[in-house]
């Protein structure tokens, strides 16, 4: 780890879309809203990403690829990048986390970290 990898802020927001989900087809749709916060001295570009999502049946899946949102955004220091997308879940619960490669204004190549987060229907834990 570098000092790089700590200069990288992540939050998230999740949310379940009703709407657009169809619980007897176990079909479960969640929202995430990530904000990617930039506390270094130098600029970072976000080039890939790479997730892995369980349901609450062990079910895993990777994600991988380049950005976010079809972007590679350039995030300057002390600013935020923010982005929604969103995952199909055959639960009504699952956990995702990943990392981001980024690469700073002076070449060097790192990873942000995205720490666990929960997807789950409204009150379906306390």
């Amino acid at each position: 780890m570098s000092a790089l990898d700590d200069s990288i802020r992540v939050e998230v927001k999740t949310e379940y879309i009703e709407q657009q989900s169809s619980p007897e087809e176990q079909k479960y749709l969640f929202s995430y809203t990530i904000t990617i916060i930039n506390l270094g001295e130098q600029a970072v570009k976000l080039e890939t990403r790479h997730w892995i999502i369980t349901d609450a049946n062990g079910k895993i899946s990777e994600v991988q690829g380049a950005g976010v949102v079809g972007e590679t955004p350039t995030i300057p220091p002390n600013t935020a990048y923010q982005y929604t997308s969103g995952t199909v879940l055959d639960t009504p619960l699952g956990i995702m986390y990943g990392t981001y490669g980024m690469v700073s204004e002076s070449g060097e190549h790192f990873k942000a970290t995205i720490k666990p987060f929960r997807l789950a229907l409204p009150g379906l834990l306390h």
